[in-house]
């Protein structure tokens, strides 16, 4: 507009010719820093350094100051700058500068023809307050959107932590899972294929054939039940599914196996299964809890206890479901093995710790009581938990 109102007004040509240089080499100028620091907002090239950013403020100021004492139409241009002044430089040096440019227009408005009067100087003041408000607005907002994205970014990341931690935790307690069904089922199960097998090689030895038969035959059956049980974890675990077991069916089997274990590995063993108050609906989970904690503790009377008799008792109170093993063998020190702590690292002394897992898991609480020469004690305590009569094991 400026270089516009120059060539159609009175100006001659001398002054034409010293004008339209300046303007066009302003335009090339003021563009070209735009276009550049627009493609680094963008990351299409490298930003510019403060020094040489400087250098571009400084060039079109002069630019502009030079055409501002050329012709006063150029005093627009101004307002433009102020907001590049104020994005360059500090508050405190940006602020003083636009007064002095203010100062600059004002001076030279007034004394064109028919300009002194107060419009001359509120016009270009207005702009400036106007332009130093609009800044300070742009960099409060400016600061809160960095923080804004800081926090985002925070976020983020902490969300990415938190997913990271939920999937080692998950790992860890599937870990833990696992570990207890192997050592529950399968780890005990050939814990009684090996005692069977070498009640079987000492037989063979005395010459007693029918004695090795009948252990062969056990070691045979312990051997399907622990491949059926094998194939049930395979399902569980491909299905997700866990199967709720027939609970007092299954209690009533499990002492059948450690009798017949016990006869066949040379022991004399009883095992009975008492049930006290009224049966009622259990759940799958404490079900197969109370399923583990006869199994496993049945697996140990036969394979340190050295006992005569061991009674498995189940109570129904209303509300609670108690299970206690007790068996009369040589015993053990509680205390002393409790304070030798978790497992051992070749896999043995898992057994108990994975049990109080268990049955913490269900919410109850689990105790082991034992003093050498005194048989062993072990119960379990799980909150009552209804279900659909269906369920009734």
């Amino acid at each position: 507009m400026g270089v516009g109102r120059v060539v159609d007004g009175e100006a001659d040509l001398v002054h034409r010719s010293v004008v339209m240089p300046v303007a066009a080499v302003f335009a090339v100028v003021y563009l070209g820093g735009t276009l550049v620091e627009k493609r680094a907002a963008e990351g299409a090239v490298r930003a510019p350094g403060r020094g040489l950013a400087l250098i571009w403020l400084a060039t079109v100021t002069l630019l502009w100051a030079v055409l501002l004492c050329l012709a006063s139409d150029f005093a627009w241009l101004a307002f433009p700058l102020f907001f590049l002044h104020l994005h360059l430089l500090r508050p405190a040096v940006g602020v003083p500068v636009i007064a002095v440019l203010t100062a600059s227009v004002a001076v030279v408005l007034w004394h064109q023809p028919g300009g002194a009067h107060a419009a001359t100087v509120v016009g270009p003041a207005t702009g400036a307050v106007f332009a130093v408000l609009m800044a300070q607005a742009y960099r409060v907002l400016h600061r809160e959107n960095r923080a804004l994205r800081e926090t985002l970014e925070d976020l983020r990341r902490t969300r990415e932590q938190l997913a990271d931690s939920q999937r080692t935790a998950g790992a860890l307690a599937e870990r833990e899972r696992l570990a207890r069904e192997i050592h529950d089922t399968l780890a005990q199960g050939l814990s009684s294929i090996v005692l069977v097998s070498r009640a079987a090689s000492s037989s063979l030895e005395s010459g007693a054939v029918e004695d090795a038969q009948d252990q062969v035959s056990t070691v045979r059956r312990t051997a399907g039940e622990n491949l059926q049980e094998a194939r049930r974890f395979v399902a569980a675990l491909q299905t997700g599914q866990q199967r709720e077991p027939a609970m007092l069916d299954e209690l009533r089997g499990t002492c059948r196996q450690i009798e017949a274990q016990a006869a066949a590995s040379g022991a004399e063993l009883r095992c009975r299964l008492h049930v006290e108050g009224e049966p009622r609906p259990v759940s799958g989970g404490q079900a197969l809890v109370v399923l583990r904690v006869v199994q496993a503790s049945l697996a140990n009377v036969l394979a340190h206890a050295r006992a005569g008799e061991t009674v498995v008792t189940l109570t129904f109170v209303e509300d609670e479901l108690l299970v206690d093993v007790v068996d009369d063998g040589i015993g053990f020190d509680a205390d002393r093995a409790a304070a030798d702590g978790a497992a051992r690292n070749d896999g043995t002394g898992y057994g108990m710790r994975s049990l109080r897992e268990r049955v913490v898991a269900q919410g109850g609480t689990f105790a082991v009581e034992s003093a050498p020469g005194e048989g062993t004690t072990v119960t379990a305590r799980l909150p009552s938990t209804p279900v659909p009569a269906e369920k009734v094991s």
